[in-house]
């Protein structure tokens, strides 16, 4: 009989709960910028089409907020139930910091989605575009202290140990820790990237059948743009990112690169099968000197390996390695279209291209997968650590029977495969429908007559 491990189920349910949540918080943070860039231009141009992209991608962002909070919230109660020695070593820091989040973003957001969503004929424009500034900036906030509270598990600073017990010391240096920055501006530009190629493949889709023609080609048109300045803006991040990885998590580094042994002028591996048995690699296509130059920007940098540790302290390099290259490839997936779409445009072709068009839809939700295989890159290469070289993941877990967490991990699945399908039905219903034309006045009497002549 397989007996079940109930550390590596807890694992596995935070894993799926914080992926799941992951998803809607990436697009709503990207999407909230476009919508005031939207509504600002609805307001200095007066055109129509733009006044309907933002009503119709609102609804979209509203359905996402929702979900994002229901599973987030689930989180929060698993590091209590599944991971309660963790809450109890790190609670003094990990708790003020996911408090701030709560009392600045989560209020600021909420506060002011629903004038977002309800106020259009309720209050004066100035008024609404206030609160769509609101709501953009409270997406930036809560991305600011949910990754200053990641990237300290990963580059711990600012504390000192009592007991066991982490307690801070400076909150500077707890907030503003060694990879903070580098991973705040990463997440960003991935859930921007990640909204831009969803509204290019809406307006994609949109354009292929000749439907809602004008806020299609609008909302296309800026997609691309924001795409192609983005998209090598995250390449260069990403490496700034990978320069500051190889000097705090050196194991993550070689974890990623596919490196067993330390080596000077090591080469970068583009593929390999890597045994972690018996720690070699199969099928091992590198070209020499890259990696070292990439990461050292020196053809004979040192770059650390596995094997320089035992077993017991490296993290599984397989899950690392092709998580990598997984959103690697989709990056550069990114730029090639963003490339290709400015050649359409420079053509005066962009808007007849059928098959670039089938291209766009097809990259859609890519972005989503990047963004996952990303942190799943971040925390598999973390371990066996959850606070880095510091305190061990196995030594955080609750002691709970592992059939109370299997039951518990099969109900998650069955209710955010629910959660989910829903919400693909009803954004689909919404793409279906497209936006439409509603009445654009502020005055009450002129929102009466307009109901007056539907109904």
């Amino acid at each position: 009989m397989l007996e079940l491990d109930p550390i590596l189920l807890s694992r596995i349910q935070f894993a799926f709960t914080l992926s799941f949540h992951i998803l809607f918080p990436s697009l709503n943070i990207g999407l909230a910028g476009y919508l005031l860039a939207w509504e600002i231009g609805w307001l200095k141009t007066g055109k129509d089409y733009y006044y309907k992209l933002c009503r119709f991608w609102t609804k979209i962002f509203a359905l996402a907020f929702g979900i994002g909070v229901v599973s987030g919230l689930v989180l929060s109660y698993e590091f209590g139930t599944n991971f309660s020695k963790f809450s109890e070593l790190t609670g003094n820091i990990i708790g003020p910091l996911m408090s701030y989040e709560v009392l600045t973003a989560f209020f600021l957001e909420a506060g002011f989605l629903g004038v977002m969503l309800f106020g259009w004929q309720r209050v004066s424009k100035r008024m609404h575009l206030f609160a769509t500034v609101m709501v953009t900036i409270g997406t930036i906030i809560s991305a600011f202290w949910i990754l200053s509270a990641n990237s300290w598990m990963q580059t711990p600073t600012g504390y000192r140990i009592e007991e066991g017990v982490f307690f801070p010391e400076n909150w500077l240096h707890i907030i503003f820790n060694p990879s903070f920055l580098y991973r705040l501006v990463h997440m960003i530009l991935a859930s921007y990237l990640t909204t831009t190629f969803v509204i290019i493949g809406v307006s994609a889709w949109y354009l292929r059948k000749n439907q809602q023609v004008d806020t299609a080609r609008k909302a296309l048109s800026l997609a691309l743009w924001v795409a192609l300045l983005l998209a090598p803006l995250q390449a260069v991040i990403g490496d700034f990112h990978g320069i500051n990885t190889l000097k705090y998590q050196p194991l993550k580094i070689a974890a990623i690169e596919g490196h067993w042994e330390t080596q000077r002028g090591a080469p970068l591996i583009l593929f390999a099968i890597p045994d972690e048995e018996k720690e070699y690699n199969r099928f091992e296509l590198a070209i020499p000197r890259l990696g070292s130059l990439i990461l050292t920007h020196e053809l004979n940098g040192e770059i650390i390996g596995l094997k320089s540790v035992v077993k017991n302290d490296r993290p599984r390099m397989s899950i690392a390695f092709f998580g990598f290259r997984l959103m690697v490839g989709i990056g550069g997936l990114f730029i090639l279209i963003s490339l290709y779409g400015l050649w359409l445009r420079m053509r005066h072709k962009l808007y007849d291209a059928k098959r670039f068009f089938q291209l766009c839809i097809f990259t859609a939700p890519l972005g989503f997968v990047a963004i996952l295989a990303g942190w799943f890159v971040t925390e598999t290469g973390r371990q066996p650590w959850i606070v880095y070289n510091l305190l061990r993941t196995k030594d955080t877990a609750s002691q709970l029977p592992a059939e109370f967490v299997l039951t518990s991990l099969i109900a998650f699945i069955l209710l955010y495969s629910a959660l989910i399908s829903a919400f693909i039905y009803y954004v689909f219903r919404l793409i279906h429908k497209g936006p439409t034309h509603v009445p654009t006045t502020d005055t009450p009497h002129h929102l009466a007559a307009w109901l007056e002549k539907k109904l």
